[in-house]
């Protein structure tokens, strides 16, 4: 049994390993992430995640686990910013607010599928343009959602957070594990 990441997170990789999950194989797909018109951040989410472990090769017994996070403020999507501009911009709209992080788990054996999401919210203090150009300046903003990383130096900026800290990283853990172990993936024994 081969279990495939269907994503380039080193993040995700990072937080399977502290539940002893070492995927076999790591195969990003390639798949459009653009949302569509009036789209939803929950539906959206979902969608993406579906899309990605659906576009992940695999075998007809291999397990793919793929995931998506994405920062909704109300309906509006903040994905990941194509630039520090746009990075700047996420963080003056999020600064002293409370947004939501959804992350959505796809988990493909063969044509079955076990998706989950999980939704938190997160309040990050009023931020000062000294604190937004430092955060800039460091890099960290790159290849995240909403243009920040709870778990690197961004976590100075959030306060309060109600939910799954592991699913505002990048994926959800206790929802992940039950996923995995549905598709019948031996998470709490010994792996072949």
């Amino acid at each position: 049994m081969t279990l495939i990441l269907g994503s380039g997170s080193p993040r995700r990789r990072d937080l399977l390993a502290q539940i002893g999950v070492v995927p076999h194989d790591v195969r990003p797909p390639e798949i459009d992430e653009t949302p569509g018109k009036g789209e939803l951040p929950r539906p959206y989410c979902a969608r993406m995640a579906r899309e990605k472990a659906q576009a992940t090769e695999a075998g007809a017994d291999d397990i793919v686990l793929a995931a998506d996070t994405t920062v909704a403020m109300g309906r509006r999507i903040l994905g990941k910013p194509a630039d520090a501009g746009e990075a700047a911009q996420f963080l003056h709209a999020l600064s002293g607010r409370r947004h939501r992080v959804i992350t959505a788990v796809a988990v493909r054996r063969g044509a079955r599928l076990w998706e989950r999401d999980v939704v938190s919210a997160v309040r990050m203090k009023r931020l000062s343009d000294e604190e937004i150009n430092a955060y800039l300046a460091s890099g960290d903003w790159q290849g995240k959602a909403g243009g920040y990383g709870i778990q690197g130096m961004a976590g100075a900026f959030v306060p309060w957070i109600s939910g799954s800290f592991t699913g505002i990283v990048g994926l959800p853990l206790a929802e992940t594990a039950g996923l995995l172990q549905a598709a019948g993936y031996p998470v709490w024994k010994d792996r072949p």
